[in-house]
């Protein structure tokens, strides 16, 4: 890379500390520090929210379903949108309704209230887990980004530097740095794709009649996908929008309901077909440069034998020429750290509030207390992601473990008068531990299913089988 690139992106990177360092004097107490003083408006969260939902892991990730698939990749992404304006429609409406609602600042502490203590602890450790995991798949995506963009660093090198950066404005500004500079890192994204990205990579490799010559015709269709890939996808990330902590602190966030139900819809159209279709459509530019020859010089005479997820960088590296190189690198960084930024600061919140359970009355100590579980978290999440190779599996991996223990419970008790706390302990056990074993022991499934998918199914069938139980009683 260029020195000049360089100093873009390092210019970049230095903004990004100083708006953690800003936040830094102005958070006095945890109700900033975590639900950003609940007065956030519908496009600063609603931008938020795309940047923490597609983010760098889904953009590298869309790459690659481009990469292997085509156009019908941005199917993934169709299942976010469904997820948000459900969600808008049926869970911002009912949790607002809740008395505690403005004293709430996780996830977990709902099931205190529809269930007990000792459920919502499980649920604050499913949560952490699951959050943790994902903050890991963002910290490998912005690694394999660099280490493909720049000659001499390596993986773990990258690993590291991408995890200092995300954790050191993090613990230091809270999610009001995290929404701020969200709102910057998704406004740098969708420019650097629109204006960067996409049209120098359709030049580059030839335009479309090039493209119809190098692909297969089914990647150019939208009909290129198996009813499995739309039933994992979905039963996966629509029901994130139930369960996801990074989405609970945006609607506790939100200056009103009918801000935090704009902001939803606001992200779910930006998920798709915005983003969805400019993620994949990279993809397909890489795949085509790599069957070309373009990457010969890296060593990858064709895309045979090549990570699907690396031909994005790749193709951004060959192409990008001096200046513009740092600018759509900063892009793509921004995406990675504006996800890894939010999962931290739910599985932080998760293990200070929800299995900590810090009572005290000193706000100082409280955020002093946040900001040291933060870190811990961070460095944990760097040491977990040297340990994988895909950025998507280990991002449907952390999904499928948080909604298999967590969904089920949610709906009882968003829609049963009286439901059973027990049941809702044995649903989450059963539904994360199913789906986490069978992924650990890489069982194959019938039909071509994903493991959360019965992990689902059992956490259901205990669910209502002890609240019958109860009933009867």
């Amino acid at each position: 890379m260029h020195w000049i690139d360089l100093l873009v992106f390092i210019v970049y990177m230095i903004a990004m500390l100083g708006v953690g360092a800003f936040f830094l004097k102005k958070n006095k107490n945890t109700e900033d520090y975590y639900v950003g003083g609940r007065s956030m408006s519908s496009w600063h969260v609603g931008l938020s929210v795309v940047a923490t939902d597609v983010g760098g892991g889904f953009s590298i990730g869309l790459g690659g379903l481009g990469f292997t698939m085509g156009l019908s990749g941005s199917w993934m992404l169709f299942t976010g949108l469904l997820g948000a304006w459900l969600a808008a429609v049926i869970l911002i409406p009912k949790l607002s309704a809740l008395p505690e609602f403005k004293k709430l600042f996780t996830f977990p502490q709902i099931f205190s209230i529809f269930y007990d203590k000792k459920t919502a602890l499980l649920a604050g450790i499913i949560s952490a887990i699951g959050y943790a995991g994902f903050t890991s798949s963002q910290l490998l995506a912005g690694a394999k980004l660099a280490s493909s963009t720049f000659e001499d660093l390596s993986l773990t090198s990258a690993l590291v530097i991408m995890g200092v950066i995300a954790v050191v404005y993090t613990v230091m500004g809270g999610l009001k740095a995290v929404i701020y500079t969200d709102t910057i890192q998704w406004a740098l994204l969708l420019s650097g794709l629109v204006f960067i990205g996409l049209p120098l990579g359709y030049v580059s490799v030839g335009g479309y009649e090039k493209i119809r010559e190098v692909l297969p015709a089914e990647f150019l269709s939208l009909t290129n996908i198996r009813w499995q890939d739309m039933v994992n996808w979905g039963i996966t990330i629509i029901p994130i929008w139930f369960v996801g902590m990074t989405l609970y602190q945006r609607i506790y966030a939100c200056k009103s309901e009918k801000a935090a139900q704009k902001a939803w819809y606001i992200a779910g159209l930006f998920e798709w077909p915005v983003m969805a279709l400019m993620g994949v459509l990279l993809g397909m530019f890489a795949r085509v440069g790599a069957e070309s020859g373009m990457f010969a010089y890296l060593g990858y005479e064709s895309a045979i034998g090549m990570d699907a997820e690396i031909g994005l960088p790749m193709l951004l590296r060959t192409i990008l020429p001096v200046g513009l190189m740092g600018l759509m690198m900063s892009a793509y960084f921004s995406a990675v750290l504006s996800t890894a930024d939010s999962c931290l600061m739910a599985s932080s919140g998760n293990l200070v509030t929800d299995i900590i359970g810090y009572n005290g009355t000193d706000q100082k100590k409280f955020l002093r207390l946040s900001q040291i579980i933060t870190l811990g978290i961070g460095v944990f999440a760097v040491l977990l992601a040297s340990m994988m190779q895909s950025v998507l599996e280990l991002m449907l991996y952390s999904y499928a473990f948080m909604v298999s223990g967590l969904f089920i419970p949610v709906l009882g008790g968003l829609f049963m008068k009286k439901p059973s706390a027990n049941a809702a302990f044995f649903s989450m056990l059963i539904g994360g531990g199913t789906t986490i074993s069978l992924i650990l022991m890489g069982i194959d499934l019938p039909l071509g299913l994903d493991a959360n998918i019965y992990g689902i199914g059992l956490s259901l069938i205990t669910f209502v089988m002890i609240n019958q139980f109860k009933n009867k009683q």
